[in-house]
């Protein structure tokens, strides 16, 4: 078979597979008569986005390592000056303390850009409005496809560190392209709009193709895919979307099989806890932190008729125990809670209930219906409602 045939051949197929894998579908299409407050909320903050300009990897003051701007570079989130060096370097951590140093690189434009596309995207289809999906397409090709401003699809500079590993990147970089697991959904979408071209689908599909390979074979991503904690979880969760998302099913299927005995049963504790997270500072955040992305899993793995959210160990760890250790303190004071969480007490109670609705609409059982009614504050604008 001819190249060209082949990558049509590839694109044909993968565009007869498409669909969103965290996505409730047939609830989202509810709100395609725009009556919910959150599907206005929707449409409103993608109209703010029409005349936005998003920032690219190039526009960042610092140059990486590789002395290639393309390449995305981040510094690490709790990573701080010593303050006993002049220069203050090395630099030192202090777990949980956001240092704000971060939005100064390609974090936090890589982050405005996935989350606008997501946006967009769905502003698209629950308007059929094609404005909507030309702004995405523009943002997608400045970001993944246009020659001048293109990011590499690697993370080789992500999390550095100021005077630690000659300014090279950490496993723990990869978590910073999370954001595109949503979006991939949100592209899925965009295929139903002429200004999503055939060629630009294809551009898409073949740095998710790149990327999903430098994930699977380089040094740093190793030190990612080893990690026995959230970020281990976050990792498997990457594969999987953008291994689906080009087509690339065995990968996908292989990761998910694998993930009960990998990630669930070395992280969750007989009794539900989970330590990795526990020994934290913000020990409830991280800990519904990494449930949010084993959840994120389980939606996935449902689109490939895997049940994984029902697994369980033979000393009974499992998904719902872990849930039910953190859900014990949902409406309690921080004083209740045994262990360190320095901030955001009462934003990681809203955020566990949550990813209790999500829980619930998942396994189709009212579990924790009763808590997330009692402590949970509705809001008519909160997107989990509309898209789960």
């Amino acid at each position: 078979m001819k190249k060209s045939a082949f990558v049509l051949f590839v694109i044909l197929v993968c565009n007869v597979q498409a669909q969103p894998r965290l996505w409730n579908m047939e609830k989202l299409k509810e709100g395609r008569s725009l009556t919910s407050e959150a599907a206005k909320v929707i449409v409103r903050d993608a109209n703010k986005l029409l005349n936005k300009s998003i920032e690219t990897v190039m526009d960042k003051e610092m140059t990486p390592a590789s002395g290639d701007k393309h390449d995305y570079m981040s510094s690490g989130r709790y990573w701080w000056p010593d303050p006993t060096k002049a220069d203050g370097l090395p630099y030192i951590r202090k777990d949980g303390v956001v240092n704000k140093e971060i939005d100064k690189l390609d974090r936090s434009p890589l982050c405005f850009m996935s989350k606008g596309v997501t946006n967009l995207a769905l502003a698209f289809y629950l308007t059929s409005d094609d404005k909507f999906a030309s702004k995405a397409v523009q943002n997608l090709r400045i970001w993944f496809i246009n020659k001048e401003t293109k990011m590499n699809p690697n993370m080789n500079f992500g999390q550095t560190i100021p005077g630690r590993n000659e300014g090279k990147g950490r496993g723990e970089g990869l978590i910073d392209t999370y954001s595109f697991v949503d979006m991939l959904d949100g592209i899925e979408l965009l295929k139903k709009s002429d200004s999503f071209t055939k060629k630009d689908q294809q551009a898409i599909n073949e740095w998710f193709t790149t990327y999903l390979n430098w994930m699977l074979t380089s040094d740093v991503a190793k030190e990612e895919r080893e990690a026995k904690n959230n970020h281990g979880t976050a990792y498997d969760v990457q594969v999987v979307r953008y291994a689906l998302f080009v087509g690339r099913e065995v990968i996908a299927k292989k990761t998910i099989e694998e993930f009960a005995a990998r990630r669930l049963f070395t992280q969750i504790e007989p009794d539900g806890s989970q330590p990795f997270e526990l020994a934290r500072t913000t020990a409830l955040g991280y800990s519904t932190f990494n449930l949010t992305h084993i959840l994120d899993m389980c939606f996935m793995a449902k689109t490939m008729n895997i049940d994984l959210y029902n697994s369980k160990s033979k000393d009974g760890r499992n998904i719902t125990s872990a849930f039910d250790f953190i859900a014990k303190y949902l409406g309690q004071p921080i004083s209740s809670f045994p262990y360190k969480q320095i901030k955001e007490w009462d934003e990681v109670q809203v955020k566990l209930c949550w990813q209790l609705y999500r829980a619930d609409k998942l396994i189709g059982k009212p579990l924790y219906k009763n808590l997330y009614d009692k402590y949970l504050n509705y809001s008519s604008k909160e997107i989990y409602g509309l898209i789960y």
